[in-house]
This record gives C-alpha cells, sequence and structure tokens, in this order.
C-alpha cells in the first residue's frame, strides 16, 4: 500500500469527520440535526463515534428549524444536509437563524474535489460545471464559509468557523467533500480546545464608555431598561439580570426579548412594542427620560410597525459589536464588558425613578366574559397560569406571537419565537429541536408548543421525530380555521387563507404513536380547558400531548390587530 508522505508527520492522525465531529461534541453539542445523501453518507458513520447522537429530520426544511430550536435551548447546533438539493430545502430555515441571530453550524457533504475540479455532470448540480453556486448563495446566510479542500488547512478552518459560529452567533457553512472525510489531518489539536472566549474590549474605549454612560445615568429622573433579543442570542442575560437587580430601574423587554427578565420582579413592568404594549407600559417607557435599551432588534413585528415613540437623543444603545449613546456611536466596543462595569461602578444612591413599573396586566379576571368560547383575550392570560418555573415555550409566527405578551412567565421559563424571520411552520421544528436539547442536557422541563392548524399543517411531519426520539412536549394547536395573521392583514374571508380540515388528533397515531406514547384531547370551551389545565397528569405528562383548541375563526389578539394594521399600511406604500 503506498505510503502518503503528507501524513507521515501527523502526531495524532485523525481522519477529517473524525475531527470536525469531535469539536462538535467539544462546544456542548450532542445530537446532530439533518437527512442522509449519498454526498454525506461516510461522514454520517463518523458521527456515533464521536459520542453523538443522529436525530435523522422528515425533510431537510424541517430539520434546519429543528437545528435553529436546539441551538436557542442548548446554546449552538449542527445540522447536515446533502449538496444542492438538501442544502437548498434548508436555506430557508439557516436564513432564519442567520437573521434572528442564532448559531448553526451547516455541514454540507458534496462531491469530490476531483469531481469539482474536472466539473463533471453529477446528479443534484445544475449540470453546468459549476460546484461553488450553493457554497456562494449559503455565503450570504453565514459568518463563516469553509470549503474544506485542503488537507493541510482543514483543522484549522473547522476551528475558525466554529468560533465564528459561536462568537457572531450566527449560521457557519461547512462544505464537506466525499475524499476528504476520511483523509488524515492533526488530531493533537484536539487535545487545545477551541477558545470560545469573547474577544475583550480594548480598556480605555470600554472604560470611556462607561464613564458617559454613568453620566447620563446618575443625571436621569425616570430612567428604565428594556431587554431585547440579542441580550438573549449573545449570551448577555446573567449581566442583564445583575443590572436589573442592582439598579432596581423599572425594566421592560419587547416581544423577541420575552423570559429574558424575571417578570416576578418587584420593577418588572410588561413587554413593549409601541403602541401594541398595554397603555400604562406605553405611557411610562414613552416618558422616561433615558431608555437603557439592550441588545434591540427593532424590527416591524417587535415594535406593532415600528411605532416607538422614544428618542435616540434619550437612549443608550447595548449591542455585541457596538454602543451607541444618543448620536455618538463607539464601534467594537461590545455590551458585554461594558454592562459588567456599568454594575460594578454604578452608584445606586445617584440613581432616581420617580415612576415604578406598572402592575403587568394580565389577570383572567380582566378578560373573562360569560360565554364558553375560548377567545384569545381569555385565553393567553389564562395559559401563562399554567405555565412552571423551567419551561421552555415555543410560540409560532400568528395569533401564538403576540397572544404571549399577555402570558405572565414565571421565574426561568424560557420564550422562544421566530418574529423577525417569521417563516410559518417553523415552530413544529424548533420545538423538535428545543425538546431534543433538553433530553441531551438531561434536565426534566417542559417544551410547550403554541402552533395555528394553518402553521401546523406546513411542517407536521415533525411530530413524528418527537415520537421517534419520545421527546417531551405538549402541542396546543388553535384551531381557527386558517392562517389568521394573514387574515388580519388582507382578505379576512378569502379563499387563499381557507385550509383543509384535518382530524388533528389522529395525526401522532398516523406516525405511529401508540395510546401510550400520545395523550389527545379536544378542548372546545373554557370549562373544559380549565379542567384540563388543572388535571395533575397533564400538568406533568413526560411524552407528546396534542390539545387541539377551538377559537374563533375571526377572533385575534389585540396586539396583532394592531400589528396587522400598521403592515397593511406599510405594503400599500406607493413611496
Amino acid at each position: 500500500m503506498a505510503i502518503d508522505i503528507r501524513t507521515q508527520g501527523l502526531k495524532k492522525p485523525v481522519p477529517v469527520a473524525q475531527y470536525l465531529f469531535a469539536r462538535l461534541y467539544e462546544i456542548g453539542i450532542r445530537s446532530v440535526h439533518g437527512l442522509p445523501g449519498d454526498f454525506n453518507l461516510v461522514a454520517l458513520d463518523y458521527i456515533p463515534k464521536a459520542k453523538l447522537k443522529w436525530v435523522g429530520s422528515v425533510n431537510e426544511l424541517n430539520a434546519a428549524y429543528a437545528a435553529d430550536g436546539y441551538a436557542r435551548a442548548l446554546g449552538i447546533s449542527a445540522l447536515v444536509t446533502t449538496f444542492g438539493v438538501g442544502e437548498l430545502s434548508a436555506m430557508n430555515g439557516v436564513a432564519g437563524a442567520y437573521s434572528e441571530h442564532v448559531p448553526v453550524v451547516h455541514i454540507v457533504g458534496c462531491p469530490s474535489t476531483i469531481s469539482q475540479r474536472n466539473g463533471m455532470l453529477l446528479h443534484h448540480t445544475l449540470g453546468n460545471g459549476d460546484f461553488n453556486v450553493f457554497a456562494n448563495m449559503g455565503s450570504q446566510i453565514a459568518c463563516n464559509t469553509a470549503r474544506l479542500n485542503n488537507p493541510a488547512e482543514i483543522a484549522e478552518q473547522i476551528d475558525f468557523a466554529l468560533r465564528e459560529c459561536w462568537i457572531h452567533s450566527r449560521p457557519v457553512y461547512i462544505m464537506l467533500p466525499t475524499d476528504m472525510v476520511e483523509k488524515q489531518i492533526e488530531g493533537a489539536r484536539l487535545d487545545t480546545p477551541i477558545d470560545l472566549s469573547d474577544p475583550p474590549n480594548e480598556p480605555e474605549r470600554e472604560d470611556y464608555v462607561v464613564d458617559v454612560v454613568l453620566r447620563y445615568l446618575h443625571a436621569a429622573k425616570n430612567p428604565i431598561i428594556l431587554v431585547d433579543a440579542c441580550a438573549i442570542r449573545h449570551r448577555c442575560l446573567e449581566e442583564v439580570r445583575n443590572l436589573v437587580d442592582k439598579a432596581k430601574l423599572p425594566v421592560f423587554v419587547t416581544p423577541m426579548g420575552k423570559g429574558a427578565v424575571n417578570e416576578s420582579s418587584p420593577t418588572y413592568g410588561g413587554v413593549y412594542a409601541g403602541t401594541g404594549s398595554q397603555p400604562a407600559v406605553q405611557e411610562l417607557v414613552e416618558s422616561a427620560d433615558l431608555v437603557l435599551s439592550i441588545g434591540a432588534l427593532k424590527s416591524d413585528f417587535n415594535t406593532t410597525g415600528f411605532s416607538y415613540r422614544t428618542s435616540q437623543l434619550n437612549t443608550i444603545d447595548f449591542h455585541s459589536d457596538h454602543c451607541k449613546v444618543r448620536y455618538s456611536e463607539y464601534p467594537g466596543v461590545a455590551m458585554k464588558g461594558v454592562l459588567r462595569k456599568l454594575i460594578e461602578r454604578v452608584d445606586t444612591t445617584k440613581l432616581s425613578s420617580e415612576k415604578l413599573a406598572p402592575k403587568v396586566v394580565n389577570e383572567v379576571s380582566e378578560n373573562r366574559d360569560s360565554t364558553e368560547t375560548i377567545t384569545q383575550a381569555w385565553f393567553w392570560p389564562r395559559v401563562g397560569e399554567y405555565f412552571k418555573e423551567k419551561d421552555l415555550v415555543v410560540t409560532e409566527t400568528g395569533t401564538s406571537n403576540f397572544g404571549i405578551w399577555e402570558s405572565k412567565f414565571p421565574p426561568d421559563v424560557v420564550g422562544i419565537t421566530q418574529i423577525l424571520w417569521g417563516s410559518i411552520g417553523w415552530s413544529v421544528g424548533a420545538a423538535q429541536g428545543v425538546a431534543q436539547a433538553v433530553k441531551d442536557m438531561g434536565e426534566d422541563r417542559r417544551t410547550i408548543l403554541f402552533v395555528g392548524d394553518g402553521s401546523f399543517q406546513l411542517t407536521v411531519q415533525e411530530v413524528s421525530t418527537m415520537i421517534k426520539h419520545k421527546l417531551r412536549v405538549t402541542i396546543f394547536l388553535i384551531y381557527n380555521e386558517g392562517f389568521t395573521i394573514e387574515r388580519c392583514i388582507h382578505g379576512m374571508e378569502a379563499e387563499y387563507n381557507d385550509i383543509r380540515r384535518w382530524n388533528y388528533t389522529e395525526i401522532p397515531t398516523v406516525f405511529g404513536a401508540t395510546d401510550k406514547e400520545v395523550r389527545k384531547h379536544i378542548i372546545k370551551t373554557k370549562s373544559e380547558l380549565e379542567k384540563l389545565l388543572a388535571d395533575k397528569d397533564f400538568n406533568d405528562a413526560k411524552g407528546l400531548q396534542l390539545v387541539e383548541l377551538w377559537m374563533p375563526k375571526h377572533d385575534a389578539p389585540r396586539a396583532l390587530k394592531l400589528t396587522a394594521e400598521q403592515s397593511a399600511k406599510n405594503n400599500a406604500r406607493m413611496e
């Protein structure tokens, strides 16, 4: 057998795939999502060798959604698809992760370097000899693209890509040719973990920003704190909570930031989303003379159609890669270091807040009517009483994303939504990923999914994966006869917003679940729901539960109606 002189100098030769999957395990990943395809099959053989679990999904889009959910719950995730047909099917899900700052390692098995060099007319290609076209597409939704074509560079490429994925909290794209999968590279590098620490700020610049922030904060009469999505995505929750505990200022979250703050805190004031907020919340936030905005993502659905009435002159923005104090921007000064020093140096005796946070309006009694019909206004405050500490609550784009604003979260509840990208059907795959992450972490926590019937029909197959892996998921399927969020924007009675009625509670059985593996309920009245939510077995169930929840076709949460109205206006603008 011929000796490859390129491997003779290696201290600990290991195959590329073994190296890659060992690194995934090292950074905390325990399960890998994706689908098999002939260009990734040999690589998949190395997954169990790295002590990783292969989840497998029903299609690549669902796998990408699941990887998104897994990363939100555990911190980072991995997705494996095949070249062309597989990766393009996953691209929508990966784009959502990029849009919403979610770290997903997307590994694409592709044709050999020899086939690429010769421009061979292979299946899964466009037939034009261009083997980089899909990687070029993927590079638009990745913070790093690694083409593993040269064994001498592969280990460094992998390590760099994984660090970029973690630091920037966005997807990376790794292109793995079939003839590189078992090439030997230096395994001795595995003895040194990848450095995932955040790059430190330059001390003098950081100190200057902290001093400027303190000057404005100590002088303010009515300062408040507003926490948004990137505080969660860029791992600043400890800093946020320490600041809230020490400063004791009124604190609010945006819809995308829900769950970032302990809602049992006496200073918690509720969800701020411009005109979609409760009036008392809107009044206090917009009358503040200083807003400490942490991790803002001011998208239309996160702000009720850009309806904020806060002034940049009264705002200090903390972001993952810069800070902005009023109209002065400080590039390269990341929020984590600034917040830590701010917590150390803030003089609480100089803090002033003439207004206390309003009482959060989420009591069931305030929304009860005399009928048995389950309305959106009644349901969301009521389901907040069903939640328990450390639940993971996944809400679908539509009524659920907007209704959950009115639910109170107990401490350590994790809210998982996709408000910026807003891909209908995302939540079903994401819930599978979330529940898998919980299982991988060895924790006994409930994953609770709220999804409309229209959205559910797009990605229902992922219920099969939940059954396959015996995951603990409770699904509240809102049956209201179609795409309610679209109806509110345009076409209330339009045929294109209608869907076919399914026998929803029979779906787990079709997917092979036994009566012991799934509990099914059809709930049409408040009384029936009250009885179910009070049932101990329902609250403590360990497997899959599906609740078909009937709500009126034309009913929608107050915030959704306001946002949809503004969205329709934005869509209709001519200039």
